[in-house]
This record gives structure tokens, C-alpha cells and sequence, in this order.
């Protein structure tokens, strides 16, 4: 049987004792039961290392909800009783080979008790370094095998640590599954607001015409936390900025941006248009590294009253480490469209506002007539603010009422919390949705993976090699390195400040 055109099937995930599956895959699968986007037959088989049975299980994913869904966990009382009844447990150590055949006989008999098609979808909400394992495991058991229904895996980000080993994970990966049936998420890629750039742009005869270098004289794209690294100092040790956000969720972004209309709206046409744009990145040889790249690292300062610690003073990060916080990097995408356009990336944590937006600056009208009348520097934008306070905004010089020419900047803007009627799904609802129903379109495929690596290792392989490329430290709660403000060639130039509130002045 089929509910809005969705094939009945099996959620399975790994590691659903983890803090992903409590925090964002539970609660999402939830709201999808809440929408009725689920299929009648459905079930979630949670697969975890401890040892308990289904209501124990289940009274784990109602505290769970309780704490991560507390709004939809309290007005859907009676669809939680339901929903908790789709929900069973399987103990499955994922080293341990035996237990994947005790999971094939139990997904067997369960499939068979409840008259569901093995169509699955396996969740890998593991450490990445159990990836190929588990991969492994289920293919030796056959538990890949789509004679008795399709089976997809959804593997989260790190895909790999550098280019060589994303390579090595993609072929071991595809020695049991084809590539149609491997999901790399991105959640920011589910994220409503990037998915509308590709809206504002393609659908509004106003935007796409200007949508290239004959118009826009760069583009900055920020991505920055208020947070430190917290309690996750031992994994961010050995990750950084440039691999934890850069080389998967704002390339990705870029891609999005700056991508050439597809010829039809399917996922294989909308992906082969972004990989094209990764291949296209212009690559930063490495006795340039330090003149397009800036890295940093947070030290101690105030933060609403309070002393923040260093990077180096976090729980699990060495005393003398060396690993980024921040990265600031200027990148130019070698095509008709964007050539010679300087894109600006940059991301950071204990900086003071949390947000990420893509602003694209105009370049100014070729004659200046109002020039020396201007309150402020004459500067068009368009922003396109992905979160918090979502929306799109454009930034444009109005005459000021009264005698004279005075011109100052105002702006248009569009808050998706304007739509109250509308509710904006998370980006893992969304995700998780689309693989139960095969869409690929916002997810990663291999060759965007391998070509995003192929840019970032250089950088990566610099600093390793080069101990003259320096690393800047910045206070918390500051903008990141002063540094950073020398990727712009125009000394007067320099990064738009992004209130949390959406403000364009």
C-alpha cells in the first residue's frame, strides 16, 4: 500500500542510542508521521549497541520527543501513542559481523509479521570511521540486496578526511551499493532558504539576468556561531573550520548560487550543473594559500558578561593545537559566468552573532551622479539570509525627503516568518523524506564530494607543510582575525557585518 505516493518500508538506524538520532532524526520522523507524509505500513527499527526490548526502546524515544519535540510531542498525544507503536529495537554492535545476520532474521520476520516490503532505509548515525564497516556488514548478510524491495543508505558528513580518503570510502561504499542507492546528507542543503535560492533565482526575470559578472562585483557568503566548540573539542581537534563547514556545507552552498539554470528540474540535472561549478573552482596553489586564505583561532574574551574560554583551553583540544576556528577564503570560479568574480567565504565560531546569509553586491551604476550626495556608500545588494530570521532582502539608494538630492540606503525585505500561516520543515524532515522517495537532488554525489576535496586539500596539505603560514588569533566575540580584511584588494573594503536580525544597513 501507498500513502501520498510513498512506498511502505523500514527505517533503520544506526546508532539510534546516539545524540543525532535523539536530537534531529527521531523528532523528524516524528513530524512527518504528524503531516501523514509517512506510508500506513512503516516503522522506524532503531539498532543500537545497548541492550533493552521495545518498550524500553520506546520510552526512550518519548523522553526523547518530550525534550527535542516538546511542542509536537505535547499537542499530538494521541499520534504519539500510534507513532510509538512503529517503533521497535534491535541490539546490533556494529563491529561485531554475527550481529548483522541476527539483524537480517529479525528484519525477515518483522517484514513478514507485519506484511511490509523490505524497502530500507538505513541511517548511518555512526562515526565515520564505522562507515565502510557497517557497509560491509550489511552486504555480507545480503542486506543489500533489492531483490525483495530497494535499499538506500544515508551517510552523514565527514564524507572522508581529504581527497584520497573520500576516494577510498566511495569505493568501498560502492562494493555493495550503487551510487543511486548512497545518500551523502547535507543539512544545509534541506535547509527551506537555500533550497529558495534557486527560486529567487530561475523563476524572477529580474534576478537571473543580472546573475553574472556583468553585473555583480563579488559575492560573501557567512556562516559564523556564537558557540565554542563545547564538549565536541576532541573530534574538532582533528577536523577544523575549512573540513567541519567549508568543504561540504558552504561550497555546497556556492554551488547553489552561483550554478547555470538546468536544462529540466530533476535531481540528475540540478546536480550535474553544481558539480560543474566545483570542477570550475579556480585551485589555490600552495605558495598562495596565504594570500587567499586566512585561518584563526578563538582566545579567551567576554561574552555577555562572561570570561569564554580559549580554543585551547576546551575540554579535549591540545594545549598547543593548531586547528582553525575561523577561516576567511577568497575563491574565483573559472567560467562565462563568473569569471574574474571573487566569491568570499567565510565561517567561525565565538563570533558575536549567529548566522549564515549569501550576499551578492552589485556593481554601482556606471555614472555616479548622486556620488557626493550619498549619506553612505552607495552599495547594491541582494541578500539572500538563510538563518535565523530567513528571507530575502535588496538593498537599493533613495532619495531622502525634502530639498535637495540627498540619497541614502533603504531596503526591501521578506521575512519567511511572514508566511504565519506556512510551517517551514526542518531540514532533516525534508531530507529524510526525500530519500524514502528516492529524490536525490539535496544530497551530495560523489563527484561533488571528491571535486570540493580536491579544492580544500591544497589548503589543507599548505598548512601541514608550511609552518610560515601563520594562524591568527581573535578574541571571542569579535568579527574573527583583522587579517581577514585583507582579502578584498580595496583597503576601504570590507566584510558586511551580519545582525542577527535581518538588517541590511
Amino acid at each position: 500500500m501507498k500513502k501520498n505516493n510513498i512506498e511502505a518500508q523500514i527505517l533503520v538506524i544506526f546508532g539510534s542510542n546516539g545524540d543525532l538520532a535523539k536530537r534531529k532524526l527521531l523528532p523528524a520522523v516524528f513530524q512527518l508521521y504528524i503531516d501523514g507524509l509517512l506510508p500506513e505500513k512503516f516503522i522506524v527499527l532503531g539498532a543500537g549497541s545497548q541492550e533493552k526490548d521495545e518498550a524500553a526502546y520506546r520510552i526512550d524515544v518519548d523522553e526523547a520527543l518530550k525534550t527535542f519535540a516538546k511542542n509536537s510531542h505535547t499537542k499530538n498525544r494521541s499520534k504519539l501513542a500510534d507513532f510509538l507503536q512503529k517503533v521497535y529495537y534491535k541490539k546490533v554492535n556494529n563491529q561485531t559481523e554475527e550481529d548483522f545476520g541476527l539483524l537480517k532474521n529479525y528484519i525477515d520476520a518483522i517484514s513478514q509479521k507485519l506484511d511490509i516490503k523490505q524497502n530500507i532505509v538505513y541511517y548511518f548515525s555512526i562515526p565515520p570511521f564505522l562507515y565502510e564497516v557497517v557497509a560491509a556488514h550489511l552486504v555480507k548478510f545480503g542486506l543489500n540486496s533489492e531483490d525483495n524491495g530497494w535499499k538506500r543508505i544515508i551517510i552523514e558528513k565527514p564524507f572522508g578526511y581529504s581527497y584520497d580518503t573520500a576516494i577510498d570510502l566511495d569505493k568501498k561504499l560502492h562494493n555493495g551499493f550503487n551510487e543511486d542507492q548512497i545518500y551523502r546528507i547535507d543539512h544545509y542543503l534541506g535547509k527551506e532558504t537555500v533550497q529558495n535560492i534557486m527560486v529567487t533565482r530561475f523563476s524572477n526575470g529580474f534576478f537571473e539576468p543580472i546573475w553574472n559578472r556583468k553585473y555583480i562585483d563579488r559575492v560573501e557568503i557567512t556562516a559564523s556561531e556564537k558557540i565554542g566548540v563545547g564538549g565536541r573539542g576532541g573530534y574538532y581537534d582533528t577536523s577544523g573550520a575549512l573540513r567541519d563547514m567549508i568543504q561540504n556545507h558552504l561550497l555546497q552552498v556556492m554551488a547553489v548560487v552561483s550554478m547555470e539554470p538546468p536544462a529540466v528540474f530533476d535531481s540528475d540535472s540540478i546536480r550535474n550543473e553544481t558539480v560543474k561549478v566545483l570542477q570550475a573552482l579556480r585551485p589555490i596553489r600552495p605558495a598562495e594559500v596565504a594570500k587567499y586564505v586566512v585561518r584563526g583561532q578563538y582566545i579567551s574574551g567576554e561574552v555577555d558578561g562572561q570570561i569564554k574560554n580559549g580554543y585551547r583551553q576546551e575540554t579535549g583540544v591540545a594545549p598547543n593545537s593548531k586547528t582553525e576556528t575561523f577561516v576567511a577564503l577568497k575563491l574565483f570560479i573559472d567560467n562565462w559566468r563568473w569569471g574574474d568574480v571573487p566569491f568570499y567565504i567565510r565561517t567561525g565560531k565565538q563570533l558575536p552573532e549567529r548566522v549564515t546569509e549569501v550576499v551578492i553586491h552589485l556593481k554601482p551604476a556606471p555614472h555616479q551622479l548622486f556620488k557626493q550626495l550619498c549619506l553612505t556608500e552607495p552599495n547594491n545588494m541582494i541578500i539572500l539570509r538563510i538563518h535565523p530570521d530567513a528571507g530575502v532582502a535588496i538593498d537599493f539608494g533613495m532619495k531622502i525627503p525634502g530639498a535637495g538630492f540627498k540619497v541614502q540606503n533603504v531596503n526591501m525585505a521578506f521575512h519567511y516568518s511572514d508566511l504565519a500561516e506556512k510551517k517551514i520543515a526542518e531540514a532533516y524532515e525534508r531530507l529524510i523524506l526525500d530519500c524514502m522517495t528516492g529524490d536525490s537532488t539535496l544530497y551530495a554525489r560523489a563527484d561533488a564530494v571528491k571535486a570540493s576535496w580536491k579544492f580544500v586539500d591544497t589548503i589543507l596539505s599548505a598548512w601541514k607543510k608550511d609552518p610560515e603560514i601563520p594562524l591568527y588569533f581573535y578574541e571571542c566575540n569579535t568579527w574573527g582575525p583583522k587579517e581577514s580584511n585583507n582579502l578584498y584588494d580595496d583597503k576601504f573594503m570590507k566584510w558586511r557585518y551580519p545582525f542577527s536580525k535581518f538588517k541590511t544597513e
